[in-house]
């Protein structure tokens, strides 16, 4: 296994502290218990950036399997391309990831993308990838759009494994609103939370070390 291993993690989602960034948080210490480097990256806390523009820059020879807009996301993409591992994960929003997930999405698949028959993706440093999803519907509600960025991944980055969560706890008090959430039962919620969600913790941890010896 290679040495002083460097494994990227991303986080796709704006809050601090909650699901998203714990599961995150749980990863990278995992990976980090092997002795392996890690750099985070926090997509909304970038500079401006956008998804893919469709320049097809990245499909001229010279640029081959480098996005070549210049924005926020050049350092995310250029630290992927040297990493031995991602660890990327995002909160669903309206039965999608979010945008700022989407956008770096976007330009880190394009980019190896080669329009090839023979040898479709230009991607040199194939890596592992741990993709964590949190959401407030039931796990296994997403399960088509989960394998969907998973074959992609597996094709155009790495080998990946998924992490969902479900169910997730959005407040700390759901009384305190100016109308009532009433599809969700917020005493269920703080059950899960407080009883599953720590194994979900665990099992973050334990596949950010798999990550590593990969």
């Amino acid at each position: 296994m290679k040495m002083n291993r460097t494994i990227v993690v991303v986080n796709a989602g704006p809050r601090k502290g909650w699901n998203t960034d714990t599961l995150i948080e749980e990863a990278s210490k995992g990976a980090q218990s092997t002795g392996a480097n890690v750099l985070h990256f926090d997509l909304f806390r970038l500079e401006k950036y956008t998804g893919c523009i469709s320049c097809f820059g990245c499909k001229k020879e010279k640029n081959k399997g480098h996005c070549i807009c210049k924005d926020g996301l050049t350092p995310v993409l250029d630290a992927i391309r040297e990493a031995d591992g991602l660890i990327i994960g995002s909160p669903n929003y309206l039965g999608e990831m979010t945008a700022s997930f989407r956008a770096l999405y976007e330009r880190l698949i394009f980019q190896s993308l080669t329009y090839n028959a023979e040898n479709p993706c230009c991607n040199q440093n194939v890596i592992p990838v741990l993709l964590i999803m949190t959401s407030n519907a039931p796990e296994g509600s997403y399960n088509e759009l989960l394998n969907n960025y998973q074959r992609l991944f597996n094709r155009f980055v790495g080998p990946t494994e998924l992490l969902v969560s479900g169910d997730t706890l959005q407040l700390k008090d759901y009384s305190n609103l100016d109308w009532p959430w009433s599809i969700f039962d917020p005493e269920a919620k703080q059950m899960r939370h407080d009883t599953i969600f720590p194994k979900e913790r665990a099992c973050a941890y334990n596949l950010g070390i798999e990550l590593t010896k990969k």
